[in-house]
């Protein structure tokens, strides 16, 4: 990767909807060399995916530490909730970390069936500074 694949990057992380001509100008190549890097980008799984971020009113990051080790229910049940945003596995103190968008009787819910599994602590999004 170079030093314009960088910027590219840097260009779609700001504005997804940019055409290759747009970030071509910004690059100072073609639309067509542009697709063509994109192109790259995406084949070597630099870029996943085009999405949408939608800034919901009530974030939440959640940590959990594992008393079980029921691992597959535990992740079975996380992806099916609607509400879940990301979902990580980690290493350090806790096990995994949610990021999520539950209104607060709904999160009181999900956070009690978590407890089957084991503890957590949840951290509340106040502002987005990105």
């Amino acid at each position: 990767m170079d030093k314009i694949d960088k910027e590219i990057l840097k260009l779609l992380k700001a504005n997804s909807q940019l055409t290759n001509k747009e970030i071509g100008k910004q690059v100072h190549l073609t639309g067509q060399a542009v697709g063509q890097r994109i192109m790259k980008l995406k084949e070597d799984g630099t870029i996943a995916a085009f999405s949408t971020t939608i800034n919901y009113p009530n974030q939440q990051f959640i940590m959990i530490y594992m008393d079980s080790n029921d691992f597959k229910n535990f992740e079975n049940f996380i992806t099916k909730s609607p509400q879940i945003d990301e979902f990580y596995k980690i290493s350090g103190h806790a096990c995994y970390l949610i990021k999520s968008h539950f209104a607060s009787p709904e999160l009181g819910d999900f956070l009690e069936n978590l407890s089957i599994w084991g503890r957590y602590n949840v951290e509340t999004v106040i502002k987005n500074l990105i």
